[in-house]
C-alpha cells in the first residue's frame, strides 16, 4: 500500500538527517539558518516531547510497540476509498519508528530543529517528530470531519447547472 512508502520516506527522511546532524556536528554546536529564528543544532533527548519522561525507555519502548501494532492493523483494514486517515497514519508510524530506533540504538533520540521566538525558544525537536505532529494533525482533522458528518471527497464530479 501507498501508506506505507509514505511511512519509509518519513523514515528514511528522518534517518538520514539525524545521521547528517550526528556526524558532521559536534553536541551543542549550531548554524543559523534565517538568523536567531530558526537554527540546526545538535542536541541529544532521553525523554519525549519537549523533554518529559527523561530516561523512561521502557515505556517507550513498549508505548511504541503498542503504536506501532495499532497502525499496522489499521492500516490493513482500512478501506480504500478513504485517503486522509491511512496518510496521517502513515506518517506517524514513519515518525514512531524513526525515533524508535534512536532509543533503541543510542539510548536517546538525535533533535537538531530549534526555533527562537523572541525570548521563547521552542522545545528542539527532529523530522520524526514533525512527522508524528503533523499525523496526529490530519487525524484530528479526519476526526472533525467524521464528526460533522462529512465523507471525504476521493473524486470530482462535474455537476450541471438545471438553468441552462
Amino acid at each position: 500500500m501507498v501508506y506505507y512508502l509514505i511511512a519509509l520516506i518519513a523514515f528514511l527522511i528522518d534517518r538520514g538527517t539525524k545521521y547528517l546532524i550526528a556526524t558532521r556536528l559536534e553536541l551543542g554546536e549550531q548554524i543559523p539558518v534565517i538568523g536567531d529564528f530558526f537554527i540546526i543544532t545538535s542536541h541529544r533527548n532521553r525523554g519525549a516531547a519537549f523533554g518529559i519522561l527523561q530516561g523512561q525507555m521502557w515505556f517507550f519502548f513498549v508505548v511504541t510497540a503498542v503504536v506501532v501494532i495499532g497502525i499496522v492493523w489499521y492500516l490493513n483494514k482500512v478501506k480504500a476509498t478513504r485517503k486522509l486517515l491511512p496518510t496521517a497514519l502513515g506518517l506517524v508510524l514513519g515518525g514512531a519508528v524513526g525515533n524508535f530506533l534512536d532509543r533503541l540504538m543510542n539510548g536517546e533520540v538525535v533533535d537538531f530543529l530549534m526555533f527562537n521566538f523572541g525570548s521563547y525558544t521552542f522545545p528542539i525537536f527532529n523530522v520524526a517528530d514533525s512527522c508524528i505532529v503533523i499525523g496526529v494533525g490530519l487525524i484530528i482533522l479526519d476526526s472533525l470531519r467524521d464528526l460533522r458528518g462529512g465523507e471525504e471527497i476521493t473524486e470530482v464530479k462535474e455537476v450541471k447547472e438545471g438553468n441552462e
